[in-house]
């Protein structure tokens, strides 16, 4: 009886043994899925990723390419109203520095501003000279910030 006992006991033993082994078997397996399953997961977001980082390089690539061009656009207008305001500028030049005040003087401050800067030095402190003082102050005071 004890001999069937120990036996019993011995088969048991084994069987639990087993079961202890296949249930780490199986949770290894399990594990071995779930590592697999969030691998794929990351191949496919870093997938996606890449793709988001060449869209991004792309879209930058275009804006700069834009904003070059609107720079460019810039650029060229200025430089034709450059040289419309050298143009007017030469044109009060060739007045009398008397007419060319009393017609600055009646322009907006910023505007005459521009054509005065444009003038020669000579030509831009005679017309200045004709002015009334309030306003030949009041241009000289922008004149002298604009050159700083």
């Amino acid at each position: 009886m004890l001999k069937k006992l120990i036996v019993m006991a011995g088969i048991l033993f084994i069987s639990f043994n087993v079961y202890a082994q296949s249930d780490d078997a199986s949770k290894i397996e399990q594990q071995s899925r779930e590592l697999e399953q969030k691998q794929e997961v990351i191949k496919k977001e870093t997938a996606r990723l890449q793709t988001l980082k060449q869209e991004v390089e792309a879209d930058i690539a275009k804006y700069t390419d834009l904003l070059k061009q609107i720079e460019k656009s810039l650029k060229e207008a200025e430089n034709k109203g450059n040289k419309r305001l050298k143009h007017v500028a030469k044109a009060y030049e060739a007045m009398q520095p008397e007419d060319a005040a009393s017609r600055l003087a009646g322009l907006d401050d910023k505007t005459a501003v521009k054509i005065l800067l444009k003038m020669s030095s000579k030509k831009a402190g005679l017309v200045i000279g004709n002015m009334q003082p309030a306003k030949a102050t009041t241009l000289t005071k922008q004149l002298a910030k604009l050159k700083k």
